[in-house]
């Protein structure tokens, strides 16, 4: 499979993480290769996205268009090009 040039989009609790960016352009085969991606272009990004052992934090949803991954291949998941991942942290309060 070759690699497909996406975008993920930052949610705005994660930008401080990135140089304040709204999105970044990745090219990846799949949800697993891009987050390896961000992990090389913006760690700190990446350690807001999945904990030390590489899986997604539990508060962190993960979409690819309108989807969520959980109900595609998971981190699996293929990426198509024009494909945008989505970041969402749950939100919380009371």
């Amino acid at each position: 499979m070759t690699d497909s040039a996406v975008k993920l989009l930052v949610p705005s609790p994660l930008r401080d993480r990135c140089g304040g960016v709204k999105e970044v352009p990745l090219t990846a085969p799949t949800v697993q290769a891009a987050l390896l991606q961000i992990e090389g272009l913006h760690p700190d990004l990446y350690l807001g996205i999945c904990d030390e052992t590489g899986k997604v934090r539990r508060h962190v949803n993960v979409f690819v268009n309108q989807t969520h991954v959980r109900d595609r291949e998971g981190l699996d998941t293929a990426l198509r090009p024009g494909d945008v991942i989505w970041i969402l942290p749950a939100v919380s309060g009371g």
